[in-house]
């Protein structure tokens, strides 16, 4: 399998946006016709299930490049929805839909429904992935085991599914417990290098498990094709800015971990733990976000992730200023830090009782988002 070398840290988003009924806020089956303004789009595209949009953004060389596409892009989006009589919608989970989902009629698609069956149905989950470009296939696998024991951090940052079929799940991101329902979901095995995982893919494609590397599904991936390490924990953000803000932390936090390989890191940083203390803190991180511990060594010395939270921006926040992504790190402190975004659904909950309001907030979160052009964050 070969890889196919990319600018390193070079970047690129996909979003997972929900479709809306505009009258009701229910999941709408909506994306064959959305898709007939977009035939021949590079950047709009179906997804597995039919209520969902996806953007795959441009290859960007930095943060103010990608979010003014991917604002641009929204905004298009939504102007062509509100011609369906459907709206747009940010958030990693429907609040309250109960429908079970359409598939897309794709032939890979369809495949995939044989092979899924019901599970496939209830997918009604929404995701923020994140490509960063890798030099090479080696680079990708070696920064995948080095960003494993950070996926819980990530989770829990970007948790935004506390609701689901009208309940409070009492999880901050049910995204996840979904998923794990499926094959090849969630924390990724560990690889010694390029030539070890290709051998794993060999082995699975030999064995019928995947026929392409889009079929696995892990909270993170080397993409040959397209020559990136692609991040997949992450939740749909309510808002394109906290996306992007998202991005560019994953992106300063590989950088940070390129320039301090093999030297001194400082101390109270996530480190590579075996690996049913990996799923422990995923689980944890799913289940109470910040709020969460953290299993930090072998010997079951806790911290909190919230602490884990400020730690890890700190030690990454010169590398984001050198990478002219000062003010957006400063925009996820003030936007996740101190108000995650499943937080901010549950108040509205709690202020209204009504779950049609949490989800009126989503479209309207995103809505103001993206009418005016994107701010020009230098720093």
């Amino acid at each position: 399998m070969r890889f196919k070398a990319s600018e390193s840290l070079s970047i690129g988003v996909e979003l997972e946006l929900q479709l809306l009924d505009n009258r009701t806020l229910d999941a709408a089956d909506g994306i064959m016709p959305l898709m007939e303004f977009y035939p021949q789009s590079r950047y709009v595209k179906p997804e597995f299930i039919q209520n969902t949009v996806e953007i795959a953004s441009k290859v960007c060389s930095d943060l103010p490049e990608l979010e003014s596409h991917v604002k641009s892009l929204t905004a298009n989006i939504r102007s062509r929805c509100k011609a369906l009589g459907m709206t747009l919608c940010g958030g990693g989970s429907h609040p309250f839909s109960k429908r079970l989902a359409e598939i897309t009629p794709t032939r890979r698609y369809l495949k995939l429904e044989k092979t899924s069956g019901y599970l496939g149905h209830i997918q009604l989950t929404f995701a923020l992935h994140v490509h960063l470009g890798m030099p090479s296939g080696e680079e990708a696998v070696v920064v995948l085991g080095e960003l494993k024991p950070y996926l819980p951090l990530l989770l829990a940052m970007s948790a935004n599914s506390p609701f689901w079929h009208g309940y409070d799940t009492g999880y901050v991101s049910y995204r996840h417990r979904i998923l794990a329902a499926t094959r090849s979901y969630g924390v990724p095995p560990s690889f010694t290098g390029w030539e070890d995982f290709t051998r794993f893919f060999e082995i699975s494609r030999r064995a019928g498990i995947f026929e392409t590397i889009k079929d696995i599904h892990w909270d993170i991936r080397p993409h040959p094709n397209w020559g990136t390490l692609e991040v997949r924990v992450m939740d749909m953000q309510s808002t394109i800015s906290d996306a992007v803000a998202l991005a560019g932390f994953v992106r300063a936090l590989v950088l940070f971990l390129q320039r301090t390989r093999g030297a001194h890191r400082p101390a109270g940083l996530p480190r590579p733990l075996p690996w049913w203390t990996e799923r422990e803190n995923h689980f944890q991180a799913s289940r109470l976000g910040l709020a969460a511990t953290y299993v930090m060594d072998e010997h079951g010395a806790v911290s909190p992730l919230a602490d884990m939270f400020d730690r890890v921006t700190d030690a990454v926040a010169p590398v984001a200023d050198g990478l002219g992504q000062g003010a957006f790190l400063e925009r996820l402190r003030k936007s996740i830090g101190r108000n995650p975004p499943y937080d901010r659904q549950r108040e509205i909950y709690l202020e209204t009782g009504s779950l049609q309001q949490v989800a009126a907030s989503l479209v309207d979160a995103l809505e103001q988002d993206t009418l005016e052009p994107a701010p020009a964050c230098v720093g």
